[in-house]
């Protein structure tokens, strides 16, 4: 039998997973968050790390063929830069300013996304969307591992399919998300403990991302991005949350 906080921590990384399996973003709302109430930092955060790529890869080797290599690509390298930036905001306590702007930003994006049906839509990749895009989402992973966001703006204004959005974000996400492992790694925030939970856990993520990719094959576009702007603004409302009580 498991033990309450084994079982809590299944339960967590199961509905983070499924939100990421369905959506291709989101899981940050979820993942550390709720694991850090029962499991010390440097434990919950390696531990949502290795789920992400765990994730991450088992989409992309599924769905290999709705990810655009090309927008992948340039978002990852726009993103490089902004991961230092973001890192050295938090190092010196100026990130929560740029958490409000961004919260603010994504909020009224998608508002406006929600409101206006005749929002911009870019039929090909937009050189300045997106490296602006990649941009911020290194700021926000380097100062609080939360790349999604920027993403889903560059995807939803793209207009790619719910399969495309999804196995496209992953795409960046193994990438991305394997660095911070790597880096974990090397700095020695690794314990036996995450390890335990990882492999614990790894029928969860696996049925759920399962789950998640059925669910989001029954998608159809409109409704889809509805609930991509819907978790956008969750988001942007946490960000701003952060900014103001921390």
């Amino acid at each position: 039998m498991l033990d309450p906080i084994t079982a809590y921590v299944l339960a967590v990384v199961f509905v983070a997973t499924l939100i990421r399996s369905t959506l291709g973003f989101g899981e940050a709302l979820v993942a550390v968050p709720l694991l850090a109430l029962r499991l010390p930092l440097t434990v919950a955060a390696p531990l949502a790390v290795v789920v992400s790529v765990t994730m991450a890869a088992v989409i992309v080797v599924q769905d290999w063929r709705h990810v655009h290599l090309r927008s992948a690509g340039g978002l990852i390298l726009a993103a490089l830069p902004g991961i230092p930036l973001g890192i050295l905001l938090l190092a010196k306590g100026n990130a929560h300013a740029v958490q409000l702007i961004l919260g603010v930003i994504i909020i009224a994006f998608s508002v406006y996304s929600l409101a206006d049906r005749h929002t911009l839509h870019l039929r090909e990749d937009h050189r300045g969307w997106l490296l602006g895009c990649g941009f911020l989402s290194g700021i926000l992973g380097g100062a609080y591992g939360m790349n999604g966001p920027p993403l889903a703006v560059y995807g939803a204004l793209r207009k790619w399919s719910p399969q495309h959005f999804r196995a496209t974000l992953q795409g960046y996400f193994l990438v991305a998300s394997l660095a911070g492992l790597i880096g974990y790694a090397v700095v020695g925030i690794w314990t036996a403990a995450t390890t335990r939970y990882f492999l614990v856990s790894l029928p969860a993520i696996l049925i759920a991302t399962l789950l998640g990719r059925a669910l989001n094959r029954r998608m159809k576009s409109h409704g889809f991005f509805r609930l991509v702007y819907v978790g956008l603004i969750a988001i942007g409302g946490t960000l701003m949350v952060e900014a103001v009580t921390r």
